[in-house]
């Protein structure tokens, strides 16, 4: 495999599955049903980037930047300083004004980047964005197009996504697999015989790198994600 600079998720176990974190410039997705903690992996992600001195946009179409704010809190992550020392932005994107929104994505956040000198993106949830978008090949055009001008830029991005109903390793609408470098799934198991739900966790790919690709256990605690990579679920 080839030698990669990586960056740390600053998830532990997470970074020991990936060789020692996501390598640098890619555009990595992490997909999972509702609660399974994508938001929080996000956190992660980009609070370890401010822990390192480095400069962070977190793009939203959900909350904003007070509950961004509030849920990293939630987890002993303090964003408030970075935001407030100009080193992170949370940019609060409207999923109901399409046109605008679709408009920004594409002229105004390449150039944001560049100028902000962000190494770190996160974009929370690329699902809602995708939305906007009419047919499934503008869907794949929108998604290949925003990676590609976010690796221009020379950042790291994190995409968070919702995954369909009868797969939960595939997203919403399919493409997401296909378009990103790198898939992390988080997934509910269900334990019927106990009548106990457990976390679990996958990295479905990520090109270029050595990775391990056996299922592992994770927990959303007090302090955030837990990956517990010496464990093994099958």
């Amino acid at each position: 495999m080839i030698s990669m600079e990586r960056v740390s998720t600053g998830i532990n176990g997470l970074d020991e599955m990936l060789g020692g974190g996501v390598p640098r410039n890619h555009c990595v997705a992490v997909i999972g049903s509702f609660g399974t903690g994508k938001t929080t992996m996000g956190l992660h992600f980009m609070n370890e980037g401010m822990r390192n001195g480095e400069r962070g946009i977190f793009i939203t179409l959900e909350e904003d930047e007070d509950a961004i704010v509030a849920d990293a809190e939630s987890y002993g992550m303090g964003l408030r300083e970075y935001v407030d020392s100009g080193k992170l932005v949370i940019l609060k994107l409207e999923p109901t004004d399409a046109r605008n929104t679709i408009r920004r994505v594409q002229s105004e956040l390449p150039r944001f980047i560049e100028e902000f000198g962000a190494q770190r993106i996160v974009i929370d949830s690329i699902s809602l964005l995708n939305m906007l978008y009419d047919n499934d090949a503008e869907k794949r055009t929108n998604l290949f197009n925003l990676s590609q001008l976010i690796k221009q830029t020379g950042a790291t991005c994190m995409m968070t996504a919702e995954v369909r109903d009868d797969n939960p390793h595939a997203s919403r609408d399919g493409l997401i697999v296909y378009t990103m470098d790198g898939v992390v799934s988080l997934r509910y198991d269900e334990d019927r015989e106990r009548g106990e739900v457990g976390l679990s966790l996958r990295i479905v790919k990520m090109r270029r790198v050595k990775h391990d690709r056996r299922i592992k256990p994770y927990s959303i605690t007090d302090a955030g994600i837990k990956v517990h990579a010496g464990a093994d679920i099958y």
